[in-house]
């Protein structure tokens, strides 16, 4: 349950190191295994591997039947313990109304506690509903923050504001330079090359 940047993943990969980056053991053979590893996890009250399990049971993954109420039961336990993913997640189920009736203000508590222990597409979510609610200064200052830490999504959002007139010209500027400033902190040339690959492949997502 431990998080490697994909960079990380394909320089390990470089030396020859196929299994765990952390702990050496192997990387699962299938779906059962993997379901396997992390319903281990899970009963060691793990909070990183319930969200996943919850993930996994909103795309019907890994042999398991689409379940979303599931998936939205093991969120509220992760959040509880302390996943600040599972947060997001339950932001988006209640946005959308899956597993749940459709609550836009009760999705917007949630990413606002993601979002104020640093989640940054909680933030941009937010930065969406406020939007959406023509609370448009708001959204702004949202998104700000967010493009600051490197969402390209919210300073295309930040960008379109502007030329709609709905943001200045200074806060655009703030967003560009503490953008860039934040792809310069993460570059890294297997991440980069990382990227390239899964481009090449079409699975490269940003959500």
């Amino acid at each position: 349950m431990k998080r490697v940047c994909r960079g990380c993943d394909l320089a390990a990969r470089k030396r020859g190191m196929e299994d765990c980056p952390f702990c050496r053991s192997p990387r699962p053979a299938g779906d059962a295994d993997e379901l396997a590893m992390i319903q281990a996890r899970v009963a060691k009250k793990d909070p990183v591997a319930i969200n996943l399990l919850g993930q996994k049971y909103i795309f019907g993954e890994l042999g398991l039947q689409k379940d979303t109420r599931m998936a939205v039961k093991l969120w509220e336990e992760a959040a509880e313990i302390g996943s600040i993913d599972a947060l997001f997640n339950l932001g988006l189920a209640h946005e959308r109304g899956e597993g749940v009736k459709q609550d836009m203000a009760e999705g917007a508590e949630f990413y606002k506690k993601a979002a104020m222990q640093g989640h940054v597409k909680s933030r941009n979510n937010l930065g969406c509903l406020e939007g959406q609610l023509g609370n448009h200064d708001r959204a702004v200052r949202h998104f700000l923050i967010s493009a600051k830490m490197g969402h390209t999504n919210s300073l295309e959002i930040i960008k379109k504001l502007f030329m709609e007139g709905l943001a200045t010209n200074d806060q655009y500027a703030q967003a560009l330079k503490g953008y860039q400033e934040a792809l310069e902190e993460m570059k890294s040339h297997d991440r980069d090359e990382a990227k390239r690959l899964r481009d090449e492949r079409g699975l490269w997502t940003d959500c």
